[in-house]
């Protein structure tokens, strides 16, 4: 069986033990990630550093909601009930990417909305060794600042789906 096939079976972490277990994997994730993407940034070339965020969020946010058992195929595995515990979650966060199929075009509007601005990153390359180092930071920064809030976000769903169950008289 593939990693990819394991992965397919995690399941949202069910007790605080599991998702603290979670939530340190995906930091690690994060941290690891971040490290590189600011290394690439260190690199005197400019659009190099913002297309390695674009990259590194486009393939670390799923990641995430893997670790969290909250891919939009392991959501559909879950039972009718917890789905839509689910669904309410993250409709209920706006915008979250839990669950979501990520794209280039929605890290790029994430990174937007966060503040990052692409000319403030591109323009500290052209000081030299300062400017670079500036161009790290600020992408380590956003890498994990964007993913923080992320796995925040895949906690607050988990945590909806360890209370019990709706038993069908909540509008009384």
């Amino acid at each position: 069986m593939s990693r990819q096939d394991d992965a397919a079976w995690v399941v949202v972490p069910s007790t605080p033990q599991q998702l603290e277990t979670a939530a340190r994997a995906a930091r690690r994730l994060v941290k690891k990630r971040a490290a590189m993407a600011a290394g690439v940034a260190v690199l005197p070339v400019p659009g190099l550093d913002w297309l390695t965020d674009v990259g590194v969020l486009v393939k670390l946010l799923p990641e995430i909601n893997e670790i969290f058992g909250l891919t939009p195929e392991q959501i559909d595995r879950l039972a009718p009930d917890r789905r839509l515990v689910v669904y309410k979650a993250m409709s209920a966060g706006g915008g979250m990417l839990v669950g979501k199929l990520v794209t280039r075009e929605v890290v790029i509007k994430l990174l937007k909305m966060v503040g990052v601005r692409l000319t403030t990153q591109q323009a500290a390359k052209y000081v030299p060794l300062a400017g670079q180092a500036i161009s790290a930071a600020i992408t380590f920064a956003t890498l994990r600042y964007v993913c923080e809030q992320h796995i925040e976000q895949c906690i607050a769903v988990a945590r909806q789906l360890q209370l019990p169950p709706p038993d069908g008289h909540a509008g009384r």
